[in-house]
C-alpha cells in the first residue's frame, strides 16, 4: 500500500518483484505467469503495488470460498485474536474446535455424519492425503493404492505417487472417464462403461499384477487434470466395485468441496458415501487447515501413529467455521449450480466462435476452457459393437472425432490477455492447454458478466496474434507444474 504518485506505484511493484526473482526459488509458479504484487483485496477484487485491479478468478488455487477478506470470515478471526484465547494448541481440545468440527459434521455426506472420525493433519491438503493414505495401509493390512490417470493430490512424495505427473510408479493407475479426450476413443456413457470396466477387470483378474489394495483415491472433479467432472453413474459404480471388494474409498474433495461444484461436497451428486474424505483448501476459510473424515472402523490409530505440529491452528479453525456456516445458511452451493451452468451456457459459445476452444467443461464454479490448435484435423470411426449387460452397456460405439492437439502456448497467451484487461485465470491440463476459472461463490451476476467478457475479450486477441504471428505453435512440449 504505497499511496505515492502512479510513477511511484510502479517503481515499487517492479522493485518488489524483481527482488523476488533474485532471491526466491525456482520452483515458484503462479508469480511467472503472473507478474502482480497484491497489496489490498477484497471480495472478487485485487488491487496491486501499481494500482491496478483484477477480477481474480484463482482464489487461492481455490481456497477462497467467499473471496478475499469477507466479513464474516475477518470477524471470526478477530474474535480469537481479542478473546486472548491460545493461537496454536497442538490436538488439545478447544471451544473454537469444537464448533468447527461441530459445524463441519453438519455438512457430511448423511451416510458419513453418524459414522464419523476426524483426523486434523497439518497445514495443507498434501498432508491430508498422507494421513489418508496411512490410514487405509493401516486398517487394511494392505499396501497397494488404486488412483486415475489425471489425478492430482499433492506434491509430498505419497501424495505424488497417486498423482498423474508421479514419474517413480508406485501406484496402479486406472483410466479417469471424460468426453474430449476419451483414452478409448468414444467418450460419453461408452467410455465410462469401458473405464468401469477396466477397473473391474484389474481388479478380479487374479493375473493381473495388482493385487488387492489398501484403498482407492479419487477426486469427483478433477481439478489441475484439466477440470473433468467424473461422471455421476460412473461414481456410483466406483463405489460398488470398491465395497464389494471390501477397498476403502478416499474421495480427494481438497478443491472440490465448500459448495465448489454446486453441491456442498462434489460426492454429493452422485450421492456417494466415501469411506474417507480428505479436505482443505476453504475449510480454512483462507487459512491453512487440512483434515481427513472417515468411518469410525477404520479408527485404528495408536497414540501418536500420526501428528502435526500445526494441527491444531485456532484462527484457521474460527475462518472454517465462519466459512462453512456462511456458505450453508446462504445456500452458496445451489447458486454455484445456477450461476455456474449459465457461464458454462455461454462459455460454450466460444467453441462455436473460435477453432482454437476446443472444449468447455465443468461443474459449479469449477469451469475449464481447453485451448487447441484447429490446424490439424483427424476422424476416426470406432463402429464395433460393444458387449456387456443389457442394462448397463451401450449398443454400439458412434463415430467420433479425435480432438485437436493442445495448445500449451496459446492457453499462455490468452492467460497474459486476461491479466493485460485486468482478470487473473489459471492453466491446468495435461498440456497446461487449459483456462481455468475458480471465481469465489459469493461472485454477483455483474461480476460473472465481466469475467465472461473480458475472457472472451482475450481469446479473441490471443487467437489473432497465434493465426497472425504463430500459425504453427509447437505441439505438447510437456505438462506444466501446478502447486494448486
Amino acid at each position: 500500500m504505497t499511496g505515492g504518485t502512479p510513477g511511484q506505484e510502479r517503481a515499487v511493484h517492479e522493485g518488489i518483484l524483481r527482488r523476488q526473482s533474485a532471491r526466491e526459488s525456482s520452483a515458484r509458479t503462479y508469480a511467472r505467469a503472473l507478474p502482480i504484487v497484491p497489496v489490498r483485496a477484497r471480495g472478487l477484487t485485487i488491487e496491486g503495488a501499481d494500482g491496478r485491479r483484477y477480477l481474480d478468478c484463482l482464489s487461492g488455487a481455490g481456497t477462497l470460498a467467499l473471496g478475499h477478506n469477507h466479513p464474516v470470515v475477518l470477524e471470526a478471526i478477530r474474535t480469537v485474536l481479542d478473546s486472548g484465547a491460545p493461537l496454536s494448541v497442538l490436538d488439545l481440545a478447544t471451544p473454537v474446535k469444537d464448533a468447527f468440527i461441530t459445524e463441519l459434521f453438519r455438512t457430511l455426506p448423511p451416510g458419513l455424519t453418524d459414522r464419523a472420525r476426524v483426523q486434523f493433519c497439518g497445514p495443507a491438503g498434501t498432508d491430508a492425503v498422507e494421513a489418508a493414505l496411512k490410514l487405509v495401509r493401516a486398517a487394511t493390512g494392505r499396501t497397494g493404492i488404486l488412483a486415475f490417470t489425471g489425478a492430482y493430490h499433492g506434491m509430498t512424495a505419497g501424495a505424488l505417487a497417486a498423482s498423474g505427473s508421479a514419474r517413480d510408479v508406485q501406484v496402479a493407475r486406472l483410466p479417469y472417464p471424460q468426453d474430449y479426450r476419451c483414452p478409448f476413443g468414444v467418450g460419453g456413457r461408452p467410455g465410462a462403461e469401458l473405464a468401469a470396466r477396466w477397473t473391474e477387470s484389474l481388479l478380479d483378474d487374479p493375473k493381473s499384477g495388482v493385487p488387492l489394495p489398501a484403498g482407492m483415491i479419487l477426486e469427483p472433479v478433477q481439478g489441475e487434470g484439466g477440470v473433468i467432472p467424473a461422471p455421476d453413474g460412473w461414481l456410483r459404480r466406483m463405489r460398488r466395485l470398491t465395497t464389494d471388494r471390501a477397498i476403502p474409498l478416499i474421495a480427494d474433495e481438497i478443491q472440490t468441496g465448500v459448495g465448489r461444484t454446486g453441491a456442498f461436497w462434489a460426492v454429493d451428486h452422485s450421492g456417494i458415501t466415501p469411506d474417507v474424505m480428505v479436505l482443505s483448501k476453504a475449510i480454512g476459510g483462507s487459512l491453512p487447515l487440512a483434515v481427513i473424515v472417515y468411518r469410525d472402523d477404520l479408527d485404528v490409530w495408536q497414540p501418536g501413529a500420526h501428528a502435526g505440529t500445526f494441527r491444531g491452528n485456532q484462527l484457521a479453525m474460527a475462518a472454517g467455521t465462519a466459512t462453512l456456516a456462511y456458505v450453508r445458511e446462504n445456500a452458496l452451493a445451489e447458486r454455484a449450480a445456477a450461476l455456474g451452468a449459465r457461464m458454462l451456457t455461454q462459455l460454450t459459445e466460444l467453441t462455436h466462435q473460435f477453432p482454437c476452444v476446443g472444449d468447455v467443461r465443468g461443474r459449479g464454479l469449477m469451469i475449464g476452457v481447453e485451448l487447441v490448435d484447429p490446424d490439424t484435423d483427424h476422424t476416426s470411426s470406432h463402429t464395433a459393437p460393444l458387449p456387456g449387460h443389457p442394462d448397463t452397456a451401450p449398443t454400439g460405439l458412434e463415430p467420433t472425432r479425435t480432438p485437436h492437439p493442445a495448445a500449451p502456448q496459446l492457453a499462455a497467451a490468452v492467460q497474459r490477455e486476461c491479466l493485460q484487461r485486468g482478470l487473473i485465470v489459471e492453466l491446468g491440463g495435461r498440456h497446461a492447454s487449459v483456462i481455468r476459472l475458480l471465481p469465489p461463490l459469493t461472485i454477483s451476476d455483474e461480476q460473472a458478466t465481466a469475467v465472461l467478457d473480458r475472457l472472451a475479450d482475450a481469446v479473441a486477441a490471443a487467437a489473432r496474434q497465434h493465426a497472425t504471428h504463430d500459425p504453427h505453435q509447437p505441439r505438447h512440449p510437456g505438462s506444466a507444474e501446478h502447486a494448486g
